[in-house]
């Protein structure tokens, strides 16, 4: 008997189908975000990254043009089970033959390359305008700002990006996630916090107001507490985006970076399925602040996959990975990651919800506990390895010589 076949067996005794699971988990597509491998830079600025983000370490062999970056995907995703979308930010377009349109002007053309990629994988893509980093961003306002060429440069920036989305969606097939973040906000208390978010209000409705299909585009809003540079108020908060969303009727996204300290994203999604089709996520990792370290296989990371089976939503929740180091091999960075938000999602398909519910639902709770502490140590990473096998890609720790290999060849010599 393999240690599959005997982890098999132990999971059917407590009601688990291993066999469906991991098919279950084989058809789960997980976004992988391209902004890991060149540390947020794009291809359409110079300037530098702001926005209250900041990406720390120097470590060598970050992607600089777009072959760079696409080559540096393929080798993450060879290492990574299951499957993949693409998410790119449009500060990844690419431009030809001396070609250059700023961020108003975008267009599909400018994203071709980006969808052949995805075509020739099978890839569907998920999309991001980039409310950072460039020189319209004034004042640290964007869809907020008072100066109204400011505001107007960013709806057209949106209402470019909304197009662009649904030509991914018809390109690929797949239906297209472009998620609204902007990081408007203040460094001291302001003296006025209604009126940044009625301008953001504003701009939001004049970008929603582009027609394009709701079965192939969904369009997400998310929030954030704070950033650097931006303590003391920030436009897009929690409170705002929740009510925009439900106001228009979009999907809320959460990234678990986003909020303060205290607060988990594993306790809202509950709450957001009860009123919404569909929900969002970016995981991520932050320490003391929305730090995007990349994810660990840690308790959130599970409570997060284990909200989304027990409740039945897989097919209602987009899971996207949101982390960018730049102080470790950037390749390394997406696959501990995405194999990390995968391994979660995988222990939630093996855990038995129903038999912990009835047991919550009878007052049981001392059993409940002791259930809860026993399963911890059932053999999850046999049938990980197996889930691993039948994707492809290696097995445990043999994916760092991969990547090892990969740095001597390729990354080195940039």
């Amino acid at each position: 008997m393999t240690r599959y076949e005997y982890a098999k067996d132990l999971y059917a005794k407590i009601g688990i189908d291993t066999e469906k699971a991991i098919e279950k988990l084989m058809e789960l597509p997980i976004s992988m975000h391209c902004w890991q491998g060149d540390d947020v830079v794009g291809f359409d600025s110079k300037e530098a990254l702001s926005g209250g983000i900041q990406t720390t370490g120097n470590y060598p062999g970050k992607a600089t043009t777009p072959d760079e970056l696409m080559a540096d995907i393929d080798k993450a995703c060879s290492l990574i089970p299951g499957k993949k979308k693409l998410n790119l930010h449009a500060s990844y377009a690419i431009f030809e033959n001396g070609e250059f349109a700023d961020r108003d002007a975008l267009e599909p053309k400018h994203f071709t390359k980006w969808v052949e990629y995805a075509k020739a994988r099978g890839m569907g893509i998920d999309f991001n305008p980039t409310y950072f980093s460039h020189p319209m961003v004034k004042d640290n306002l964007t869809l907020s700002s008072p100066d109204e060429e400011v505001r107007t440069f960013w709806v057209n920036h949106g209402k470019a990006c909304l197009k662009i989305a649904e030509y991914f969606a018809n390109e690929t097939g797949v239906p297209c996630v472009m998620n609204i973040w902007i990081p408007d906000g203040y460094k001291d208390i302001p003296a006025d916090r209604l009126s940044p978010r009625a301008r953001f209000k504003k701009s939001l409705d004049e970008i929603l107001e582009v027609p394009y299909d709701k079965s192939k585009v969904y369009i997400t809003l998310e929030s954030k507490v704070f950033g650097i540079g931006l303590e003391s108020y920030t436009v897009g908060s929690a409170e705002f985006s929740l009510s925009y969303v439900n106001h228009k009727g979009i999907t809320p996204l959460m990234d678990n970076g986003h909020y303060h300290p205290t607060e988990v994203v594993s306790d809202k999604i509950s709450s957001l399925l009860l009123f919404n089709e569909k929900i969002a996520l970016h995981v991520t990792r932050g320490v003391r602040w929305d730090s995007d370290h990349v994810v660990i296989f840690d308790d959130e990371t599970k409570e997060i996959a284990k909200e989304i089976v027990a409740n039945d939503a897989l097919d209602r929740v987009f899971i996207a990975t949101d982390y960018f180091d730049a102080s470790i091999n950037r390749v390394a960075a997406w696959v501990i990651g995405l194999r990390n938000v995968q391994k979660a999602m995988l222990n939630a398909l093996l855990t038995p919800h129903a038999q912990l519910r009835a047991l919550q639902d009878g007052a049981n709770t001392t059993k409940l506990l002791a259930l809860q502490e026993e399963y911890k140590t059932y053999p999850f990473a046999d049938v990980w390895n197996e889930y691993c096998e039948r994707c492809g890609v290696p097995v445990q720790e043999k994916w760092i010589d991969e990547v090892e290999k990969y740095e001597t060849e390729v990354l080195s010599k940039r």
